[in-house]
């Protein structure tokens, strides 16, 4: 299994390099005859406040293509608070086409009526542009150029299309500000991709959520009222940018931000590209997670800065061979695995990678979250060349997270076992100790090993420093650490058989 997962995590990155090495090769060369054009009625819909396309297919003409510049890689002389280094990925242009055919253009302003003025509803045009491109054969391209601001309300785009479909966003998508303005049944999504396979979205543009007056809800718990934030099961908020069920799907080179909840949401996927975002909202926005994977496998996310309240990456139950790769990460969270086993359910997690990250002034670091009286595992998990700048918890394992004070302990866990920290470096905030291995008395965590980790107490601290603490965790420090970690137990515990059994892979 492990051999296939580098594979496929290998193809991926093959993916995003031959991606941003093409698209330069692309420039200046346009496809030009002409190719039959088919409508299928069935999948268009008319707009309601748009005239329907006057051609609904045109070929890609040459400011359709990107011109940004590249943005510069990630600096690790970034200054500190809100400066962090652009996305390493340049967006990409529209797509070019193969030898032999022709790439199809949906204007949503010159084809479909969008008025682009961030007043107009645009819904129904980006819509329908969207059905007329997913019904034609080959490669399309929904384009919302620079220029234009699209007031776009919850939509769904639903596939499985034709052909191959690529949104090109190099204007701006708002959602509106107020929440009132939102469906009463349906408060929980802003853009869905449903059965969207093999659908790209990229370009130089900006995703704005406007979830200002999200966070402000009565109902949010936010971070210094009972100390981190949070929201009730009644305070339902939408998720920026949605993919369900969509296998082989890229996204490139956006800016996304002010996401009322999750910025971008992964469920039930198989093969998922993104690279070069830039995602920010600011460090008191409760639930503003960048990125959250869930029932999703298969997943490269690289060169991307973030920005948030919550989670950098989370990483959610179901979910199996994750590469994360060049990402900085800033005043929220951390990248973070789970939380898992909430209410006793089963939950497995297995080949993720986190490699060259930086993380600074976030609450944690690199963390593994999981309730007590939870099931399944956590295993082959891999802490690669990750730098800490002023982290609050830069190493953390926590088999007993709970978000009130009556959570108990259970005779059942989640297990976790084999997860590895390498060349992890950098300062935290003294406030608490710089690794925390809190495991389960039921269930031990197991094979956890260390090498080349030095952890120093920011200088602004001021404070006394903890030891490393450890609760009931097995492995070893292969090289030694700073500080030094002498409470990690040697061998495995005597129901480790038991507890291996419980491995989801």
């Amino acid at each position: 299994m492990e051999v296939a997962a580098r594979t496929t995590i290998a193809l991926l990155l093959a993916l995003a390099v031959a991606s941003g090495c093409l698209c330069g090769g692309a420039q200046g060369r346009h496809h030009r005859h002409t190719k039959h054009t088919r409508h299928n009625s069935a999948h268009a819909h008319a707009p309601s406040q748009a005239p329907g396309p006057s051609s609904s297919r045109r070929h890609a003409p040459p400011h359709a293509r990107g011109a940004s510049p590249p943005a510069p890689p990630p600096s690790s002389s970034s200054g500190a608070g809100g400066d962090y280094p652009t996305p390493g990925a340049a967006p990409d242009p529209a797509p070019e086409p193969a030898a032999g055919s022709a790439v199809a253009v949906y204007d949503v302003v010159k084809d479909f009526g969008a008025v682009g003025d961030g007043v107009a509803d645009d819904t129904d045009a980006i819509k329908t542009a969207w059905d007329t491109a997913c019904s034609e054969d080959g490669d399309g391209v929904v384009l919302a150029a620079a220029g234009h601001t699209f007031l776009v309300h919850t939509t769904v785009f639903t596939g499985p299309c034709q052909g191959s479909v690529t949104i090109q966003l190099d204007g701006t998508i708002v959602a509106p500000s107020d929440p009132d303005k939102w469906p009463a049944n349906n408060k929980r999504n802003w853009l869905v991709f449903y059965n969207a396979h093999g659908t790209t979205l990229r370009g130089a543009g900006l995703i704005d959520g406007k979830g200002q007056k999200w966070w402000e809800l009565p109902c949010k718990v936010h971070k210094g009222q009972g100390g981190s934030s949070g929201h009730g099961e009644s305070c339902d908020s939408p998720v920026a940018l949605r993919f369900f069920t969509s296998n082989n799907v890229t996204v490139q080179g956006l800016k996304v931000q002010n996401s009322p909840e999750f910025h971008f949401r992964f469920d039930s996927c198989r093969g998922v590209l993104v690279s070069g975002l830039s995602i920010s909202s600011p460090q008191q926005s409760p639930n503003t997670d960048g990125i959250h994977i869930e029932n999703t496998q298969d997943v490269l996310i690289a060169n991307a800065a973030v920005s948030n309240g919550d989670d950098c990456v989370s990483i959610g139950a179901g979910t199996l061979n994750v590469h994360i790769e060049n990402v900085t990460c800033g005043l929220g969270h951390g990248i973070s695995i789970g939380s898992l086993g909430k209410q006793g359910t089963r939950a497995c997690v297995a080949n993720v990678t986190v490699r060259n990250a930086v993380i600074r002034h976030s609450d944690n670091g690199v963390r593994i979250k999981t309730w007590q009286g939870g099931s399944g595992s956590v295993s082959s998990v891999s802490f690669e060349n990750v730098r800490m700048d002023a982290v609050r918890n830069p190493i953390i394992i926590d088999q007993y997270y709970c978000l009130s004070r009556s959570c108990e302990n259970a005779t059942t866990a989640v297990f976790v076992s084999g997860i590895s920290y390498a060349g992890i470096r950098g300062t935290y905030d003294a406030r608490s100790p710089p690794i925390h291995f809190g495991c389960s008395d039921a269930v031990p965590c197991t094979n956890i090993t260390l090498a080349d980790v030095e952890l120093l107490p920011a200088a602004s601290s001021g404070q006394s420093v903890d030891d490393p603490f450890c609760w009931n965790v097995y492995g070893n420090a292969a090289t030694p650490t700073v500080p030094p970690v002498a409470c990690l137990m040697d061998g495995v515990p005597g129901n480790y058989a038991d507890n291996s059994s419980l491995k989801c892979y």
